[in-house]
C-alpha cells in the first residue's frame, strides 16, 4: 500500500505540473490529497511539524535580504556605466561584447544572487547593443541567459542557503566552495565564446575601427575601473566579512543590504518610490521562494512518513548502485528535473531523499552539494521551462523566437556539464579555498 501511495505521490506531482499549475500548490495539495488517503487526519500535524521546523531555520533569514540587496543595486543603475564601459573595451575582439556581457553578469552575481534581476538587466541592456551590431541571435540570448544564471552559483546565492539549509552544510563554507568554481565557468564561457566566433566570425563581429576610435584606450581602461569600484565595495562588504568571520551569511545579507541602500543615494537614484518599490518586489520574490519550500516540506514529510527513503535505498541498492552510482544518479535526476521545476522544487524534493544516502559514503559533503549546485545552473536554461529562457523572452518579445531561444543555450548547457565534470574529477577546485581560509 506504501510502495502504490509514494507512486501516487509523484504521478500527481507530474500531472499537476503538466496541467501548468504552480509548483509551491502542486506539492502541498498533493502531500495533503495522499497524506489524507493513507493516514487520514494524522498527516495535518506531520505536514505541520516539518513546515514549524523550516520556518524556524535561522539561515535563510539572510533570503529576504539579499534579494532587497540586489533589488536596491537594480535601482541605483551601477551596472550599467561598467557594461558601458567595458563594452568598449572588448569591442575591438570578436565575440567582445558577449565577452563583455559574461564580465558583467559575473560581477553583478557577486552583488545580487537573484537570477531573475541579472537576466533582464543585462537583456534590456544589452540585447539591443547585440542585435545593433549584427551578432548571431543564438550567441547572443544563450550569452545573456547563461551569464544571468551565474547568480545562483557565485556567491552570495539564496539558492545556497537553501541548499546548506537542507543538506546541513555551513552556507559561510559554501559560499567559499562556490566562488571558485563560478568563475571558472564564468571563465569557460568567454573562452567559448571566443572559439565559436573565430570559427565563425559573423556570429560575434567586432567593433569597426571608427567606433572604437570614438572612446581612447586610456579613458575605456581608467572608464572600467572607475565603474568596477562600486560592485567591488559591495563584494567586498558581503563576501569579504564572510570569509574573514567577522559576520555570517545571514548577517553580511544585512550589510549587503545597507550597502546597496548607500549606493542608490551616491548614484542620486534614492526615493520613497524606489524604496517602496524595492520592498515590494523583495516580499514577492521571498514569498515565492518561501512558499514553494512550504509545499516542498510537506511533500518530503509525506513521502518519508511513505517509508519513501527506504523505497529510493531499496532501489538504488537493487540496481547495484554504490557511492560514485548515487552521486551520478543524483545529478542526473537534477538536470531531467530541472527541464520542468525550478531549484526550489529539486532541492526541496532530493535532498532528504538522496543526502541521507550519500551521508554514508566517503564524499565530502561540501564538494557534493557544491556539484549539485553547478548542476543546477542548467535548471534555468534547459527547455521547455527554464526560467532564465522566460525572463529573456519576455524582454525580446517577438523579435526572436522561442525556438532559436531554446537553440541558443544548448552550447552553454554543454559549457555547464563538462565544468561540472571538470571539478568531480578534481575536487580542490571546490575545496581549496574553504580549506585555505
Amino acid at each position: 500500500m506504501e510502495e502504490i501511495l509514494a507512486l501516487l505521490l509523484f504521478v500527481g506531482l507530474v500531472v499537476g505540473l503538466a496541467t501548468g499549475h504552480p509548483i509551491s500548490f502542486v506539492l502541498g495539495g498533493v502531500s495533503m490529497i495522499i497524506g489524507l488517503i493513507g493516514w487520514g487526519s494524522e498527516i495535518i500535524p506531520i505536514i505541520s511539524r516539518g513546515i514549524l521546523s523550516t520556518m524556524n531555520n535561522y539561515t535563510l533569514v539572510a533570503i529576504p535580504l539579499f534579494v532587497f540587496m540586489a533589488n536596491l543595486l537594480s535601482s541605483s543603475q551601477v551596472v550599467d556605466g561598467l557594461f558601458e564601459s567595458l563594452r568598449y573595451l572588448f569591442g575591438r575582439l570578436r565575440g567582445g561584447l558577449a565577452i563583455a556581457i559574461i564580465v558583467v553578469s559575473t560581477i553583478f552575481a557577486a552583488t545580487t544572487g537573484v537570477v531573475g534581476a541579472s537576466v533582464v538587466t543585462m537583456a534590456v541592456l544589452g540585447m539591443p547593443i547585440l542585435m545593433k551590431y549584427k551578432y548571431d541571435p543564438r550567441l547572443s540570448v544563450g550569452t545573456i541567459t547563461a551569464g544571468g544564471s551565474l547568480g545562483i552559483l557565485i556567491p552570495p546565492s539564496i539558492m545556497l542557503i537553501v541548499m546548506g539549509a537542507q543538506a546541513s552544510v555551513s552556507v559561510g563554507d559554501l559560499f567559499k566552495a562556490t566562488l571558485l568554481p563560478g568563475i571558472i565557468l564564468a571563465t569557460a564561457y568567454c573562452i567559448y565564446i571566443i572559439i565559436i566566433t573565430w570559427i565563425k566570425p559573423d556570429y560575434g563581429p567586432a567593433l569597426t575601427v571608427e567606433e572604437a576610435a570614438a572612446v581612447p584606450v586610456k579613458k575605456r581602461i581608467t572608464g572600467s575601473l572607475v565603474n568596477l569600484v562600486p560592485p567591488l565595495l559591495l563584494i567586498v562588504a558581503v563576501l569579504g566579512s564572510i570569509y574573514a568571520g567577522v559576520a555570517t551569511p545571514t548577517e553580511a545579507s544585512g550589510v549587503g543590504a545597507f550597502v546597496a541602500f548607500l549606493m542608490t543615494v551616491a548614484y542620486g537614484k534614492f526615493s520613497f518610490r524606489m524604496l517602496s518599490d524595492a520592498v515590494y518586489e523583495t516580499a514577492k520574490t521571498t514569498a515565492m521562494v518561501l512558499i514553494i519550500m512550504v509545499g516542498a516540506t510537506a511533500f518530503s514529510a509525506t513521502f518519508l512518513g511513505l517509508n519513501g527513503s527506504e523505497l529510493i535505498e531499496d532501489f538504488v541498492s537493487g540496481i547495484g548502485l554504490e557511492d560514485w552510482g548515487i552521486l551520478i544518479f543524483m545529478l542526473i535526476l537534477t538536470f531531467i528535473l530541472g527541464m520542468f521545476i525550478d531549484w526550489v522544487g529539486i532541492v526541496m524534493i532530493l535532498f532528504p531523499i538522496f543526502i541521507p544516502l550519500i551521508e554514508v559514503t566517503d564524499f565530502n559533503m561540501l564538494w557534493v552539494v557544491t556539484c549539485i549546485a553547478i548542476m543546477l545552473q542548467t535548471s534555468f536554461l534547459t527547455p521547455p521551462f527554464g526560467h532564465a529562457l522566460f525572463y529573456i523572452k519576455g524582454v525580446v518579445g517577438d523579435q526572436i523566437s522561442t525556438i532559436t531561444i531554446y537553440r541558443g543555450v544548448v552550447p552553454f548547457i554543454v559549457v555547464v556539464l563538462i565544468v561540472l565534470a571538470v571539478t568531480m574529477i578534481f575536487p580542490q577546485i571546490i575545496l581549496w579555498i574553504p580549506e585555505a581560509l
